[in-house]
């Protein structure tokens, strides 16, 4: 007897490959009964999920509606199947973690080679993105945890602090007399500035704390990665706003060099994020473990 779930899984893989045929080669069904089960799954619920073509199938827009939630449950689902595996000692399974780019650069590699020592057979899977997509990802099910910048503000989502990171603004060669006595925030703005892109949480945090000094900011240049603000400061386009932490080989190098601002912007956190309703895999447990430590 076919179940409402079964019906509901055959619905997300015609939906993902667009056709009948394709669909019944990867559930191992046989056409008619895919479409037999699509044909069903549409009388329950009084509503047509998919307009036949001669090329295959294509959603609704109540048929995307419907996908949007069924695949995130069904992702959760397959979640909770895969956590029950991982209870074989850590002998099998994958831990998703879902991480943006500097952090992963710069924080993340010492501890995921630590637990892949510690671990060999469990597999990795690193999903890279903003902090917004990743929580998106962890309450639709495709990662276990996040490493993020905080703070993140969501009622749905467990967050543990793991490390602390200050933000400094850096100059190269051209601004370097900035260095020799200390230097005002009032006065830092009155040069060309290089900021991460306003989405980032790293740039909402530091932009908050001048605000909070009746500061508004309006950088010269607005960036969508860490290394750049590192190298265009060094090329002296400006002064960057730069964590302290992943500049050090620039820092201790003399490629780069820290402006001594009169108040010190406060440090801030990176921690580890995970849905409060679903209880971590013995992964995601032993992986947080070694972060904590």
């Amino acid at each position: 007897m076919i179940t409402k779930l079964d019906l509901y899984r055959v619905f997300c893989q015609v939906a993902k490959s667009k056709s009948f045929s394709k669909a019944s080669k990867e559930l191992y069904m046989t056409q008619p009964a895919v479409s037999q089960s699509i044909m069903q799954l549409e009388r329950e619920l009084d509503i047509r999920l998919f307009n036949r073509t001669t090329k295959g199938v294509v959603l609704t827009n109540e048929g995307k509606l419907l996908f949007e939630y069924i695949n995130s449950a069904i992702n959760l689902i397959n979640a909770g199947e895969e956590k029950i595996l991982e209870f074989k000692d850590l002998t099998m399974g994958e831990l998703k973690i879902g991480v943006g780019d500097t952090i992963s650069k710069y924080f993340l590699l010492p501890y995921l080679e630590k637990f892949h020592n510690k671990y060999p057979n469990l597999k990795f899977k690193i999903i890279n993105g903003t902090t917004i997509e990743l929580c998106s990802l962890i309450k639709s099910g495709e990662i276990d945890i996040a490493i993020c910048n905080l703070p993140i503000n969501d009622g749905s989502l467990e967050v543990i602090p793991c490390g602390e990171v200050r933000d400094i603004f850096v100059c190269g060669e051209k601004y370097n007399d900035l260095t020799r006595d200390k230097v005002s925030i009032e006065d830092i703005v009155r040069y060309p500035l290089i900021f991460l892109e306003p989405s980032s949480n790293s740039r909402k945090y530091v932009e908050k704390f001048m605000l909070s000094k009746g500061i508004k900011i309006s950088p010269e240049f607005e960036l969508g990665s860490f290394d750049l603000l590192l190298e265009f400061a060094r090329i002296n386009l400006g002064i960057a706003c730069v964590v302290k932490e992943f500049s050090k080989e620039y820092l201790e190098k003399g490629l780069l060099y820290e402006i001594n601002i009169s108040e010190e912007i406060p440090s801030r956190s990176i921690g580890i994020c995970h849905l409060k309703s679903v209880p971590l895999s013995i992964a995601s447990t032993k992986f947080v473990e070694i972060l904590e430590d």
